[in-house]
């Protein structure tokens, strides 16, 4: 049996994910993209770090079923609690995002939300690439979701040290964020949520991902880039945009 390695982010954040990433109008515009870009309508699909199926579930719910795979239990048991409660097919499968085989090949497969940049190594980042691109059917599309080192630099404004503070909608309600980054190309953050009078804790380190380098390992796996945005709505990528959003084909 495979072991399947767990940083523990789901113990940390599994209790208020859904109310950092709400489902809605902050979600739908990257359903609406993914449906759009999968290129044979009601295959399944593979989603590689799907946790508590934010995407997932109303994906499959306009008829474009997923399969999720997840290295964290406590995400899992949310997403295959979600997707009874909604009647969406969703296959939640506990694997390790580097290393995940099954008999399926799938003409659309993605990595979205910056679990990539979670890969601290590059060869781990490549090996994720590579087992993306070894589940992808011919005419098959990868869809990659992470964060842009330029637009994280930019953000600390030369620091090395930044907090910011995101306030939602709801009253007294928001994401605090303490921001390092660290010498050896890393990026740590801690968050605090805050919300009816309490506070969740959680914190992550993530790796600084340029596009460029995605490319290089998607070009290394036998696929060729096709687009790439600042976000869902296709915004035009610069240097200093928060995320980027690659795509590629397998001929």
């Amino acid at each position: 049996m495979t072991s399947v390695d767990d940083v523990g982010y789901g113990r940390q954040f599994g209790g208020f994910y859904d109310r950092i990433f709400p489902s809605g109008p902050y979600t739908e515009p990257t359903v609406a993209k993914l449906a759009a870009l999968h290129p044979a309508p009601g295959e399944r699909a593979l989603e590689l770090g799907v946790g508590t199926g934010r995407v997932a579930i109303p994906l499959a719910q306009r008829a474009f079923p997923v399969t999720g795979v997840d290295s964290s239990p406590e995400m899992l048991e949310q997403l295959t609690t979600k997707a009874k409660e909604a009647d969406a097919d969703v296959e939640a499968v506990h694997g390790d995002i580097r290393k995940y085989t099954d008999d399926n090949q799938y003409k659309l497969v993605y990595c979205i939300c910056a679990t990539f940049s979670m890969l601290l190594d590059p060869d781990d980042q490549r090996a994720a690439i590579q087992c993306a691109a070894d589940r992808l059917a011919p005419g098959g599309m990868l869809v990659v979701e992470t964060s842009n080192a330029g637009g994280v630099r930019a953000l600390h404004e030369g620091q090395q040290r930044t907090s910011y503070f995101l306030p939602y909608p709801e009253p007294n309600t928001g994401l605090l964020t303490y921001s390092t980054l660290l010498d050896n190309g890393l990026w740590h953050a801690s968050h605090i949520w805050f919300e009816d009078g309490k506070s969740s804790i959680g914190s992550e380190l993530a790796r600084l991902t340029t596009p460029d380098e995605v490319d290089a390992y998607a070009q290394a796996a036998g696929l060729r880039p096709a687009d790439r945005w600042a976000d869902w709505k296709e915004t035009p990528w610069a240097e200093d945009s928060p995320m980027f959003v690659s795509t590629y084909t397998r001929n």
